[in-house]
């Protein structure tokens, strides 16, 4: 199996998607989405943002590699009563069956930027975008001091080190990698901006608990755990991640949890 899809495949990332649907409809207010625009959402998980997309009347299509985050997304636009968003299986770096120039807009939040080839990503994303459209990325920021980029920083330590060849998926999130990637990909640098945005978790319940859902269901985190129990360090980690969590919490009520988080958002003029 491909490793990147058994990574999104091995837990079940809607477990923690339910504390980003907030912020991704406020996002995706920000995004100047109108009736009949054509969207594509890459690395779309269960709709966080193509759900809010398709409610502002976009056509919207998801696509994601993890068929359990596919068949949730439809099973969410379905109880939504949703007709205008799909959600199917596909590569970020391979969108086979989309033809050039679909969509006027394709984002990816936190999505594609996990991808392992990004010349590809950035190429893909450029083909099926029609000139004059947008593409739209949100990418976290590799040193970042809140929480997902210390997540994936302390995960880091524990795990063993990347095969080589490996692109830290992090690298979306510094400005000039960016610019290279959709530079070889035919965009000028001028056709390219960048604004520092924040995307809160919100939970009704405590930071630690929302801490054993990473622990539980994100991959990434799930592997640094299995890794870190054979070399007998998993309580270490463990008391890392809690004491994260806990301090970047924001929330004034007890039992509940609100945590911002410092990304890159990426806009593409193609």
């Amino acid at each position: 199996m491909n490793p990147n899809k058994a990574l999104w495949e091995k837990g079940d990332f809607a477990q923690i998607a339910e504390t980003m649907r907030e912020s991704g409809a406020a996002l995706v207010g920000k995004l100047g989405i109108t009736k009949g625009l054509n969207v594509l959402d890459l690395g779309c998980g269960d709709g966080t943002t193509a759900i809010p997309a398709a409610k502002l009347e976009a056509n919207v299509l998801g696509v994601d590699i993890a068929r359990n985050l596919v068949e949730a997304g439809n099973k969410r636009a379905t109880a939504e009563g949703l007709t205008n968003c799909i959600f199917q299986e596909g590569d970020a770096t391979d969108l086979q069956g989309q033809e050039d120039a679909t969509f006027d807009l394709a984002v990816s939040f936190f999505g594609a930027m996990f991808a392992p080839k990004p010349l590809e990503v950035a190429k893909e994303m450029v083909r099926v975008t029609r000139p004059g459209g947008r593409i739209v990325m949100g990418n976290w920021i590799p040193g970042d001091p809140t929480l997902v980029a210390q997540i994936l920083r302390i995960s880091s330590a524990y795990t063993p080190p990347p095969p080589e060849g490996f692109i830290s998926p992090m690298l979306w999130g510094v400005e000039e990698q960016v610019i290279e990637r959709f530079g070889k990909a035919g965009i000028a640098k001028e056709n390219i901006s960048f604004v520092k945005d924040t995307f809160t978790f919100i939970a009704d319940y405590s930071p630690t608990e929302f801490f054993s859902k990473f622990k539980n269901y994100y991959g990434p985190t799930m592997n640094a755990f299995e890794a870190a129990e054979k070399n007998g360090k998993d309580s270490e980690l463990q008391q890392e991640l809690e004491e994260l969590f806990n301090s970047k919490n924001e929330s004034t009520t007890a039992n509940t949890t609100s945590i911002p988080a410092t990304y890159l958002r990426v806009t593409v003029k193609c």
